[in-house]
């Protein structure tokens, strides 16, 4: 079904867009009104997100053709199931991540707010994104505007992770372009759908190559989803940023996945086609790799920050194991558990924040600022570690038993087993952490000077912010049925190509 221009997909794109420009400009005293403008540009994508979803979910590809250029030639934004959900995700945590920051995070540095705004434009970008060539450049804003968030607020430790995190993101995008290029030059075109026909009709001469740049495009990808051995980066990097960041940072290793899921489906036709046997053998060890190592690190994490790090590191594995399952089943499962591992770790991120905030040094007869446990925390802590683990009866659970079912042999005896040794794993290492947060007495933390400890109350915004996340992932478990009818549609349009070719194409391809 082919639709005329749809200036409200756009939305998502320009509402951040247009805050961050107001905000870069306005003057530094307006700090104020500054959060406010953010806040509302925030809020306003969840109404917005929302309806999309709804429009999305009759099983419309709506399509946006940039300045009336038609498609393959002019760019080209699409929404259909998985972009909305995406995006609504998205405002989800944006709208959470704003308002924790509040007054902490946001006076760290001059240009918070506005940068937020920068990666809210990015992230929408890339999930409305039809050609490769406009994914690459939203890849590219919010990478960039994560780079500045990731080091806002200075400190050595955000130096050097912020380091890692650039060297590494900026060698990828160079082998992005060098993918990018090669496609174009076998194929003649950027559009992902048409793409995907035109390799499809390759001659057999140029199936090589095709596949040489499709492999490197999915390790670029890999890079971004931090899959293993490229995942060094993630936990120094999200660790040592500030806690509405790294709530909003959840969802950049996600954009990874999509990516892959999105490419694998429209331009190398998944699971017959040239990157089949890629993603089943080679992506299918290295995702388990990455539950092993997330598991492992979990274990060693010396804090809630970098435990829930790690947390994400395992997610990531499950989440790529499932994709290269490459059936509809096995990615819907993917998808539920993608929207809960989402949710949750952003609310650990938050509450790590709120309870082991990064306080800077006091003189030596000063007592130290402790955070105290509360009843309120100790819950919030219990809920998200539970949904992030996998136990029943939260939407972690319901995502892995979707993910577990959609494995048979012999792929069932393997990804079975690593799932329970990752989950128990998990489990001891979140009881160890609770243990020493929220239960075990306050120790001095500086014994050498013997100084008292403070104890103050957690912030309350972020505490809040954390509670809102938390219920959305409830809310995944109460609308569970529903959810998953619509996840399967998403998995069954994502498989049609040819209703793409139809929406995006006038001529409907060739």
């Amino acid at each position: 079904m082919t639709h005329s221009l749809q200036p409200s997909i756009l939305l998502p794109i320009l509402l951040p867009m247009f805050a961050g420009g107001l905000l870069v400009a306005a003057p530094a005293r307006w700090g104020r009104a500054q959060r406010v403008l953010s806040t509302a540009a925030a809020l306003l994508l969840l109404p917005v997100a929302a309806c999309m979803v709804g429009v999305a979910a009759t099983g419309a590809i709506l399509v946006d053709h940039i300045g009336n250029w038609p498609a393959p030639f002019g760019i080209v934004l699409q929404l259909d199931r998985l972009g909305a959900l995406m995006l609504l995700l998205t405002a989800v945590l944006g709208a959470a991540a704003v308002v924790a920051a509040g007054r902490g995070d946001a006076r760290l540095g001059r240009h918070f707010h506005a940068l937020f705004q920068f990666q809210l434009m990015g992230l929408n970008g890339a999930f409305l994104a039809g050609d490769l060539f406009n994914l690459f450049v939203f890849f590219e804003i919010l990478l960039i505007a994560s780079y500045a968030l990731l080091l806002h607020g200075g400190g050595r430790a955000r130096i050097g992770a912020g380091l890692h995190y650039v060297v590494l993101n900026l060698a990828g995008s160079a082998f992005f372009l060098i993918a990018i290029g090669v496609l174009y030059g076998l194929s003649g075109t950027l559009n992902m759908a048409h793409m995907g026909v035109r390799l499809a009709g390759l001659a057999p001469a140029d199936v090589p190559l095709a596949t040489a740049a499709g492999v490197m495009l999915m390790l670029v990808f890999a890079l971004k989803a931090a899959l293993f051995p490229m995942v060094f980066w993630l936990p120094k990097a999200y660790a040592s940023a500030a806690g509405s960041a790294a709530a909003l940072f959840a969802i950049m290793t996600k954009v990874g996945i999509y990516a892959i899921l999105r490419c694998a489906a429209l331009v190398f036709d998944a699971p017959d086609g040239m990157l089949g046997v890629f993603l089943h053998d080679w992506v299918w060890w290295l995702a388990l790799a990455t539950m092993a190592f997330g598991a492992l690190g979990a274990l060693a994490a010396p804090n809630l920050k970098s435990l829930t790090c790690y947390l994400v590191v395992a997610s990531v594995g499950l989440l790529a194991a499932s994709v290269s399952m490459q059936t509809a089943q096995s990615w819907a499962g993917a998808l539920y558990y993608l929207l809960s591992t989402t949710l949750c770790t952003a609310a650990l991120f938050l509450l790590a924040d709120a309870l082991e905030p990064a306080a800077p040094a006091a003189p030596a007869r000063e007592p130290v600022a402790v955070v105290r446990g509360s009843r309120l925390a100790g819950l919030l802590f219990l809920v998200a570690a539970v949904a992030a683990i996998g136990l029943p009866p939260l939407s972690g659970f319901i995502g892995k038993v979707m993910v577990m079912r959609s494995a048979s042999l012999p792929a069932a005896a393997v990804l079975w087993p690593c799932i329970l040794l990752s989950s128990l794993a998990l489990l001891i290492a979140v009881s160890r952490t609770g243990t020493r947060l929220l239960w075990r007495l306050p120790q001095d933390h500086d014994p050498e000077r013997h100084r008292a400890c403070q104890r103050i109350a957690p912030d309350g915004w972020k505490l809040g912010c954390c509670a809102f996340l938390l219920a959305c992932s409830l809310a995944l478990v109460v609308g569970a049925r529903p959810l998953s009818q619509y996840l399967a549609d998403t998995c069954a349009q994502l498989f049609d190509r040819g209703a793409y070719l139809r929406a995006v194409l006038p001529s409907g391809g060739g």
